[in-house]
């Protein structure tokens, strides 16, 4: 089978546009050295946020940097099909870091193998990156407490929506924002969030000072923007930000800068402010998914997955990202549970 693939054909300068991506088939390539590779499959790949930054050019220490002419790298669930590592069998389906084609050598070293009973799209859902940055972001750096105000941005997205739930769960007083009357609905009625701002339609900080007029405890930011600072300005004591996205800037084409934060207010407050990544946090895994399953099992988190067929309509399913139509875990499904190319 020849292996499709898009490759970055050019870099995108500020809007993100279809034109930035290029169809390729081409022979597969060999393994390297082979030794303690595996040739997979592509199933599923996410249509994650940051994968817009690794596009952008900028080289530094924290993010990948995506060549001219190389694939698009994505969060990746495929299946093995030629193992040179004696402890991976053909037909493991494993977790990682792959890219917009149908197969790809990697080292199994850097996947994460997923058991039989749970589903490919669970395995990318409910159990998925997405899921495990909400509850490793919310719990380990928000440290949320009964009855302390939590305020969620970007809260009916993939990784929004299970911060919101949990924080529900763990009896905070959450405050969603999210844009559009569709997703309002379905975070009250679906995931139980009783406070919820559609930043379309209503005044956002006059709708926040109305719900929670003594300050927000905990704000998990997946948006960033301007609103940044004016949630800083109405945190409680001792607060903590929680910065997991930058949704709003990935795409304009400038510099990733916020606006500026009353800095007094933060030290005298005894406000914390932290980034961090899912990855920071892999020794919580396993608990992170016992627990996401037993809640998910016992009706206390709804999740959903919006799964989009095609590699040929790869690009166009990214761009639904960024104008928010996307309802959910945004899921490409590049191949079938056979292998047969979708």
């Amino acid at each position: 089978m020849r292996n499709r693939r898009w490759v970055l054909a050019k870099r995108p300068q500020a809007a993100l546009s279809a034109d930035c991506f290029r169809l390729e088939e081409c022979d597969r390539e060999g393994p390297g050295n082979g030794e303690g590779q595996v040739l997979v499959r592509n199933e599923l790949l996410l249509c994650a946020p940051t994968i817009r930054n690794w596009l952008s050019g900028n080289r530094n220490s924290y993010y990948p940097t995506i060549e001219i002419g190389e694939p698009v790298l994505a969060p990746s669930l495929s299946r093995v099909i030629l193992s040179h590592d004696p402890g991976i069998k053909v037909g493991t389906r494993l977790i990682g870091t792959g890219s917009w084609q149908d197969e790809e050598w990697v080292n199994p070293a850097r996947y994460r193998q997923i058991p039989d009973s749970i589903t490919s799209i669970d395995a990318m859902g409910i159990f998925g990156l997405n899921a495990l940055t909400a509850y490793c972001g919310l719990l380990e750096i928000g440290k949320p407490k009964n009855s302390e105000v939590l305020l969620v941005s970007g809260a009916s997205g993939s990784v929004g929506s299970v911060v919101s739930q949990i924080g529900r769960i763990k009896g905070c007083k959450v405050i969603g924002l999210c844009g559009g009357s569709d997703k309002v609905r379905w975070l009250r009625e679906q995931c139980g969030i009783e406070h919820v701002i559609d930043y379309k339609s209503e005044d956002v900080t006059a709708r926040i000072d109305a719900i929670s007029p003594d300050g927000i405890d905990i704000y998990f930011d997946n948006v960033g923007g301007p609103l940044l600072a004016d949630i800083a300005g109405r945190m409680r004591r001792f607060g903590r930000i929680v910065l997991c996205g930058q949704i709003a800037t990935y795409d304009d084409g400038g510099d990733m800068l916020g606006p500026p934060l009353d800095m007094m207010r933060m030290i005298y407050g005894g406000i914390r402010m932290q980034g961090f990544l899912a990855s920071h946090h892999s020794g919580s895994f396993p608990e992170a998914m016992t627990q996401l399953a037993r809640w998910h099992a016992e009706g206390l988190i709804a999740h959903r997955e919006d799964v989009r067929d095609g590699l040929n309509n790869l690009p166009e399913t990214f761009l639904s990202l960024f104008s928010g139509s996307n309802q959910g875990t945004l899921l490409a499904r590049i191949a079938d549970a056979d292998g047969g190319p979708i």
